[in-house]
């Protein structure tokens, strides 16, 4: 039986919807699902696939990276095609997940990147030794398709009828840019689900080859992180990562490459960590204060604009930053605070980012970069609904859990 045919099958998909709502995810994303469900409308993709009729092109956009000049190539089908997708891909990584070793941390069912930070953390000695990160440059769109064909079909061998499937939208050539079909090589797509697998699949062998010897290690997608207890022995690893990639057809990121000594400890994933301590990453904690000043400027010019008072403009702020902080988690496991509380251990910069917030908070009050911000009073800011991360750091940690700073 191929596993085609559990995309038309009522159970898979309510299995599914346990699954997804399992998680913490957008109300309407779980109605959208539900309804979906309920009117079966999985069956026409099911039968256009099952007979053998093309698939809809998907749709390529270019995404703008708030606050930085980047942009990434995504790419979507149709809304019911890719809701089709997605129960494939779920299937896919749970019926495929023992191809993998441990040191893979992507997509896999009941792992996280936080469980690779953590897995770090217990390891003792690991303080002492030297570490390199690499991340893989446009990883997604650019994973030459010949070179995963043959892998897929090895790991698909009892199921033809999948491979069929699975490799003929891989070979298509043709995107939507606007509307219009273009040709264009386009990897594993960015943004659609299958990517997930794709993605895990594709470097599967250099995870192999360094859980083989012990070697600590991890991946999660595109970012690759290995320790050594010597300097040159880590330089040897770090060539070993960028010889199999060049053989893969890919290569490492320059700009977020990086070589670390017990001195400086780490980053990966946004954490870092040194001499046991686990914090926010520097670079994150200066992503979220991007997002504030943007977000607070721009909330100045709509006060301005508008004839507002600064309370409002400073509500607003509050608003924005209380669910994205502490309320409000997209379709993932935990929201923000919470995906960090449970690994930190230390409140330095969480600290920093409640200072900044309230900076921006005076700064939309008073309308005052001086010294005049300072007759805002914290408690003017608790009035406005304003609540502090560190506050709620120790409210969220077990009663009797300390920091690396107590």
């Amino acid at each position: 039986m191929s596993m085609l045919e559990l995309l038309s099958e009522e159970s898979s998909w309510r299995r599914f919807y346990e699954y997804k709502t399992s998680l913490i995810c957008p109300k309407s994303d779980e109605k959208e699902l539900a309804a979906f469900i309920e009117n079966r409308g999985y069956l026409p993709v099911c039968r256009n696939i099952r007979e053998g009729r093309p698939f809809p092109l998907p749709e390529k956009s270019v995404i703008s990276k708030q606050g930085t000049g980047k942009k990434r190539t995504v790419y979507t089908w149709p809304r019911d095609e890719n809701l089709v997708m997605k129960l494939l891909t779920w299937l896919l990584l749970r019926e495929y997940d023992p191809l993998f070793v441990k040191g893979l941390y992507s997509f896999r069912p009941g792992r996280t990147a936080k469980d690779a930070v953590r897995f770090f953390l217990r390891q003792p000695g690991l303080s002492a030794c030297y570490a390199y990160k690499a991340d893989i440059s446009n990883y997604f769109n650019s994973i030459p398709v010949e070179n995963l064909l043959p892998m897929l079909k090895e790991v698909l061998r009892d199921d033809r009828d999948l491979y069929a499937f699975l490799s003929g939208l891989l070979l298509e050539e043709k995107v939507l840019d606007r509307g219009r079909p273009v040709s264009e090589k386009k990897g594993i797509m960015a943004g659609t689900p299958l990517s997930a697998f794709y993605a895990n699949l594709y470097l599967k062998d250099l995870d192999a080859a360094f859980a083989s010897r012990g070697i600590p290690y991890a991946r999660y997608s595109d970012d690759i992180i290995v320790f050594a207890e010597d300097a040159e022995t880590l330089r040897t690893y770090a060539a070993e990562i960028t010889a199999f990639l060049t053989e893969r057809g890919l290569s490492v990121n320059p700009s977020k490459e990086a070589y670390f000594s017990p001195e400086t400890g780490w980053t990966f994933l946004g954490f870092s960590c040194r001499n046991g301590v686990a914090d926010i990453a520097p670079i994150t904690v200066r992503k979220l204060k991007g997002k504030m000043r943007r977000k607070a400027r721009a909330l100045k010019r709509w006060q301005e604009r508008n004839e507002h008072t600064g309370e409002q403009a400073a509500r607003a702020f509050i608003r924005i930053f209380n669910r994205k902080l502490l309320e409000s988690p997209v379709d993932h496991e935990l929201s923000w605070c919470s995906w960090f509380f449970s690994v930190i251990n230390t409140d330095r910069s969480l600290r920093e980012i409640d200072h900044y917030a309230q900076e921006c908070v005076r700064f939309l009050i008073s309308g005052k970069h001086n010294k005049g911000r300072f007759q805002v009073r914290y408690e003017d800011m608790k009035r406005l609904g304003y609540r502090n991360l560190v506050h709620a750091y120790y409210a969220y940690r077990p009663q009797g859990g300390t920091t690396a700073d107590e």
